[in-house]
């Protein structure tokens, strides 16, 4: 979101620019005529120690952040030298069928067992959580932005569910209401929140009280795998459901805790009114003290 209002020059992501920050950009520019706009997005982040949670520079959101500044008319990039390939562009494109065994599954969850909880991000099984997505949940299959886990469970070595969590929503008054965050408390702990995505069991598996429990299984292991993906555990989850389709039982089975309804506006609405169905938020605390640990005081 871009905006002129007093001493702030741009707002961008959460993230304000004023005129000393602009001029100081303005510097490198002058200094390195020749720069590529990715060097100068990593001299930039350096200069500011601008960084993601597990540490490493944010100079893919600095990229933006500059054009968006160049598009203002705030300063001038130097010229643009190639087009480098996005994988994210090869992302975006619908994943292919998968071919997995379709016999129905219809038994108790005690019969069903052992499961096999398998996290796939940036593994070979991806675009197989991918296909799963694609072609058998209702909203089918989106590229995540950010941090992410995509997890498959097998039983009897056939795919049977398919999860996956992403970077949490920056703004949700439901959820900052529940865990009693102060603007500055969320905005430097929303990395310890992940949403849940995407949730699918595969429509041939009809085991009763499965969703569920696959929802408790992820709970109890994916702070572990969020710290050995990016170098930081999440203590809090959270989740959309469509009022519209469904009700949450699962969730509720699972532990959740239900903390109220969306806007049913989009995150880049301009009109404030309505635009889409209204989504329940589900919220799932992984520790005890999980408000001390998003940064909450008191007891």
């Amino acid at each position: 979101m871009l905006m002129r209002m007093g001493g702030v020059v741009l707002r961008y992501r959460g993230r304000q620019i004023d005129e000393v920050q602009l001029e100081s950009v303005r510097r490198l520019i002058a200094q390195h005529p020749a720069i590529s706009r990715r060097a100068l997005s990593v001299m930039v982040c350096e200069a500011w120690n601008w960084r993601q949670a597990n540490g490493q520079f944010s100079d893919m959101i600095c990229r933006g952040l500059l054009l968006a500044l160049e598009r203002s008319g705030c300063l001038r990039l130097p010229p643009k030298k190639f087009s480098p390939h996005n994988p994210l562009a090869a992302a975006r494109r619908k994943p292919p069928p998968v071919e997995v065994e379709r016999t129905a599954i219809r038994c108790s969850l005690k019969d069903l067992q052992p499961l096999e909880f398998q996290q796939v991000r940036r593994s070979c099984w991806e675009p197989l959580w991918a296909g799963l997505i694609e072609e058998h949940h209702y909203l089918g299959y989106c590229h995540p932005v950010g941090e992410q886990l995509k997890y498959l469970v097998f039983a009897k070595e056939r795919p049977i569910a398919a999860l996956g969590f992403s970077s949490a929503a920056r703004h949700l008054g439901s959820r900052d209401r529940y865990i009693g965050w102060s603007p500055q408390a969320r905005k430097a702990h929303l990395h310890l929140i992940a949403y849940n995505t995407r949730f699918l069991i595969l429509p041939w598996v009809q085991v009763p009280h499965l969703a569920s429990h696959l929802l408790a299984q992820a709970a109890k292991r994916i702070a572990s795998d969020w710290q050995d993906l990016y170098r930081h555990p999440v203590h809090f989850l959270e989740t959309f459901v469509d009022t519209e389709r469904f009700q949450g039982t699962c969730y509720r089975a699972a532990g959740w805790v239900y903390l109220g309804l969306t806007t049913g506006r989009g995150k880049n609405d301009q009109t404030f009114k309505p635009n889409r169905s209204l989504k329940a938020v589900w919220g799932h605390p992984l520790r005890r003290d999980f408000r001390r640990q998003l940064g909450v005081e008191g007891p």
